[in-house]
């Protein structure tokens, strides 16, 4: 099982890039996003591989960290990704972003993704908030705060505090990241116009 390559770029293909290791070509299969951030044909490259082999042929995906591999393998886990949608995914998002909107529940980052409908999407984030590397990213706070708002058990401040951001046409997750980050300033009895002020100040940056 080949699990990583160093060569140098021999070609580029639409969704691939053939890497010349001693002589020989591998072509690996990548997101877009690897493809644009991989050197010009000549240069020395690395990549991370995730070996499929079947009865009728092996397929290598290649990535530009671990991280980006293990994101892969991960999607694949969900019914309804196979490859093709989650280098789709990855295509989109990168790996953080990814961990961010799966912990905060941002289904519409995701649908964004070719290949990916507001019901996978859905069921993408149902299914990996509680594996591993989902919240390495990504602050507890803010977490702990998205879930309250959603589930209507913020105290009213903090609820008033977000629907305001998010009247002003901040995403949900966004609105509620400025306020998570507004309550460590101004602590948790703070009024919902005092949210309100420091978590466009937030948003500002």
């Amino acid at each position: 099982m080949i699990g990583k390559l160093k060569g140098v770029i021999d070609s580029y293909g639409e969704d691939s890039v053939i890497l010349d290791v001693h002589g020989v070509g591998y072509v690996v299969h990548c997101s877009a996003r690897t493809l644009q951030r991989l050197p010009a044909v000549g240069e020395a490259a690395v990549l991370s591989i995730d070996t499929h082999v079947r009865e009728d042929m092996i397929r290598l995906y290649g990535f530009r960290s671990d991280a980006e591999r293990e994101w892969f393998r991960l999607l694949q886990t969900v019914q309804g990704v196979g490859a093709k949608v989650a280098l789709g995914i990855l295509s989109a998002l990168e790996p953080a972003e990814l961990a961010s909107a799966v912990g905060m529940g941002d289904k519409a980052a995701i649908a964004r993704a070719p290949g990916v409908g507001p019901k996978l999407a859905a069921r993408l984030v149902a299914e990996l908030r509680d594996k591993a590397p989902v919240f390495g990213t990504v602050d507890p706070a803010v977490i702990r705060l998205s879930d309250a708002v959603a589930d209507r058990n913020a105290p009213q401040p903090v609820a008033d505090a977000v629907s305001a951001l998010v009247n002003l046409g901040y995403a949900q997750p966004q609105a509620s990241a400025a306020i998570a980050a507004a309550l460590k300033h101004a602590g948790d009895e703070a009024p919902a116009p005092t949210l309100i002020r420091l978590g466009l100040r937030e948003l500002a940056r």
